[in-house]
């Protein structure tokens, strides 16, 4: 018996995998405030699509890759957005610019989350998404290995990298902070 993508409950669905689909946007993008935007999005991609999935177990890495393409897409969008602004900005005179404003400033109160964010930001996008998947989320080798599609030895292999590159950031930026 096959299953198609419009015989799921798209709703239910979106609902159950919300929590680490927006971890992920947020590893990818690194952008609080456009993770709303990216999952209105790939809820709209996911009722769109025409392909039909043959297995329903295969739900949560089709959603991922799902999720995956449409940060992409809106990264894309924003780049395009800040050439137009750039060419804008050349074009106006010096004295009507304004500066733009740091939002992020407020966000991160203590140092050592700052420290720590500093650190993710220099990881590669999959180490930092699988690094919070696994202690924002708490979720276990086997949890991250059925959402993300791969094997439970890609997990720990995965993790055990992206932590040792996390530890050497973290040492880089500590000795930044020190000199």
């Amino acid at each position: 018996m096959e299953t198609t993508l419009s015989a799921i409950d798209w709703q239910a669905a979106l609902t159950l995998h919300d929590r680490w689909l927006r971890t992920v946007i947020l590893a990818r993008l690194q952008e609080p405030q456009a993770v709303d935007d990216v999952m209105q999005e790939v809820a709209l991609a996911a009722v769109r699509q025409a392909a039909p999935l043959a297995d329903v177990a295969k739900l949560a890495p089709w959603l991922y890759q799902l999720a995956v393409r449409q940060s992409l897409l809106y990264r894309r969008k924003c780049g395009r957005r800040r050439k137009l602004v750039q060419r804008a900005m050349e074009l106006t005179p010096v004295e009507t610019r304004e500066t733009p404003a740091q939002p992020l400033g407020w966000l991160l109160a203590s140092e050592r989350r700052d420290l720590v964010r500093r650190a993710l930001d220099l990881l590669p996008a999959r180490d930092a998404q699988i690094l919070l998947l696994k202690y924002t989320e708490d979720w276990n080798y086997h949890q991250i290995a059925a959402h993300l599609g791969c094997s439970h030895a890609a997990v720990e292999t995965r993790l055990h990298r992206a932590r040792q590159r996390m530890r050497d950031a973290l040492t880089r930026l500590n000795a930044e902070v020190e000199s």
